[in-house]
């Protein structure tokens, strides 16, 4: 066995709780290098004194699939006395091995103490994310340009309403009464959560350079307009979300200002990371800033005050108007102990409140239930556009970056984890795509049949294009001969299909069991113990004759796409860059 590739810790995503009484334990071995592996699990408390040794029960793992390097492997307990001591009995083709957290033995050790410990399954610790996030469909809208229906508040110098491809300092006039006005444009498709980038006072068009946290920008509205909004949606059973920016300001929020007037002096020169007076408001700025942009600087939310003002914030906007969610922009960057007074605050305010960071890498340590529900899930967002998008990937490097991604929190995490394919900072999946909506299509199926909560970046349903920011800002095309009924027509029936099964949206039992990086064709499933899906996928110009599985041939099922009946005989055509969904 190779040792070293074995690998488990107690907590975080190895072994955790998933409600009050059940346990989820977890182990990372080397691919294909054990065949089998066998928990062992007791009260640390429970001895035989007759027989001088800890009392200890069995149970197999189930495989859990596999990344480039590793096999992982799963199990659920539920220790009687909410208390367990574990390890593991791993069985190779001529080695059989328990492993253990004083390490590797070929006889079982006796002693209790030898083995990993989870000291007591509490309530309080059992990560619990609002159970509404897995059943959402969220549509992310970048307010300036989604309509304009209230020309009277338009900002000065406003174009003509999609008249010029998008820049980094025009302006459209899009606005909230234009997200009223097309509500029932949303419910139709199908959304139930509205995801707004920064809505507040700021100068530029994006809105991430915030003037002030407590009025809305005047080009988008009044506070009576939004609550309207708000009310709206909720009445369509559309959740709302909204962008705190905290992580900086803009340059004309009042406190910075007053930092470049009076420098030293300045009441307000803890609020930020400053390096010297005079304050040098160029680059390179001689304070810290988002990336190295001197107009948004880094506020030091190590200050009381700084807390207290952003944290106050927090709790108006839920308070007041009964929002359901914050997603908080670059969120790494802001230190852990903010995050968590700050789960605190809006947990108080609204217990089902989504958090939700803006986190581009392995984000585990701002996943344990004491700060965020869930983050962009941009390493599911890459492995999606490398491979079908940009033909960058082989179907085997795919699955195992899928497989990765859904090993590398816990399944509480997963399920209400923000899947999306683009987004204001990325480009349009369909110009990634080469134009081509057959391979979007593709995408979009594996983001609505994995474990989360869908995003669709607004206009993507309609075929939409734009290369990075600003050009995947253009306005949102409102003339339905310009729009790509197909498209919609096809983003529409995902969404219902998602609604209709549960099992779409969780990973339960997920597996890819069938790959080929000659065919580009790949198979995976998921169940539970009343139904399973199989889904069978063709990411190739040319037309594939899929073979069926052994164990799966002969099984009659249901074409969830074409809700036919269907029974799998010993292969499966599939079109150029086609798939089936198969019910069992």
């Amino acid at each position: 066995m190779l040792k070293a590739a074995i690998y488990h810790r107690p907590k975080n995503e190895f072994a955790y709780a998933i409600d009050e009484s059940t346990l989820h334990i977890r182990l990372k071995t080397g691919k294909n290098d054990i065949h089998k592996v066998i928990l062992i699990y007791g009260d640390p408390y429970d001895f035989n004194e007759e027989e001088k040794c800890w009392v200890s029960n069995k149970k197999e793992m189930t495989f859990n699939g596999s990344d480039d390097l590793h096999d992982y492997w799963q199990v659920a307990i539920s220790p009687e006395h909410h208390r367990l001591r574990y390890g593991f009995l791993l069985e190779g083709d001529n080695e059989s091995l328990y492993y253990t957290e004083k390490g590797f033995y070929e006889e079982k050790p006796n002693d209790a103490g030898y083995y990993f410990c989870f000291p007591f399954l509490n309530k309080a610790d059992v990560f619990s994310p609002p159970a509404w996030v897995n059943n959402t469909v969220w549509y992310q809208i970048f307010p300036e340009r989604f309509a304009n229906g209230d020309r009277m508040i338009d900002p000065k110098g406003t174009l003509p309403w999609g008249s010029t491809e998008p820049t980094t300092t025009n302006f459209f006039g899009g606005d909230f009464q234009g997200v009223i006005d097309h509500l029932d444009y949303l419910e139709d498709l199908g959304i139930t959560g509205l995801y707004f980038t920064p809505i507040f006072k700021a100068y530029s068009n994006h809105k991430y350079d915030t003037i002030d946290y407590m009025e809305i920008d005047p080009q988008f509205g009044d506070k009576a307009t939004f609550k309207k909004l708000v009310q709206r949606c909720h009445e369509k059973g559309i959740r709302v979300m909204l962008d705190a920016v905290f992580n900086h300001s803009g340059f004309y929020f009042h406190p910075f200002q007053d930092v470049l007037k009076n420098g030293g002096n300045s009441s307000y020169k803890d609020w930020f990371h400053l390096h010297g007076f005079p304050v040098k408001a160029e680059e390179p700025a001689n304070y810290d800033t988002f990336a190295f942009v001197p107009s948004m600087p880094k506020l030091n939310t190590e200050n009381e005050e700084v807390r207290t003002y952003l944290l106050e914030i927090a709790r108006y906007w839920i308070e007041e108007f009964d929002i359901d969610g914050w997603r908080l922009d670059v969120a790494n960057e802001v230190d852990h102990s903010f995050w968590r007074e700050f789960r605190t605050t809006v947990k108080q305010a609204k217990p089902d409140a989504y958090i939700l960071g803006e986190i581009w890498h392995d984000s585990m340590p701002w996943l344990q239930g004491d700060q965020f529900d869930a983050v962009m899930n941009y390493p599911l967002t890459t492995a999606i556009t490398e491979y079908f998008a940009k033909d960058n990937m082989k179907t085997s490097q795919f699955a195992n970056a899928v497989t990765a991604v859904n090993n590398l929190y816990q399944e509480t995490v997963n399920n209400v984890q923000f899947n999306l394919l683009g987004s204001h900072d990325t480009p349009r999946i369909l110009t990634i795509s080469d134009n081509n909506k057959d391979k979007v299509k593709l995408q979009m199926l594996v983001q609505f049949t994995m474990a989360g909560t869908p995003c669709i970046y607004y206009g993507d349903e309609i075929g939409m294009t734009g290369e990075q920011d600003p050009g995947c800002r253009k306005c949102m095309v409102w003339d339905e001969k310009a729009q790509d009924q197909d498209m919609f027509t096809f983003t529409k029936k995902l969404i219902e299909l998602r609604k209709q099964h549960d099992l779409l949206r969780t990973n339960q039992s997920f597996h890819f069991i069938e790959i080929s990086d000659d065919d580009d064709i790949m198979i995976y499933r998921k169940n539970d113990e009343h139904q399973e899906i199989v889904v069978f996928i063709n990411n190739n110009c040319k037309k594939k004759v899929v073979s069926i599985p052994t164990p799966y041939q002969n099984k009659q099922g249901k074409n969830l796409w074409s809700d036919q009946k269907v029974t799998l005989a010993s292969t499966l055509q599939l079109d150029a860059y086609d798939f089936q969904i198969i019910l069992l």
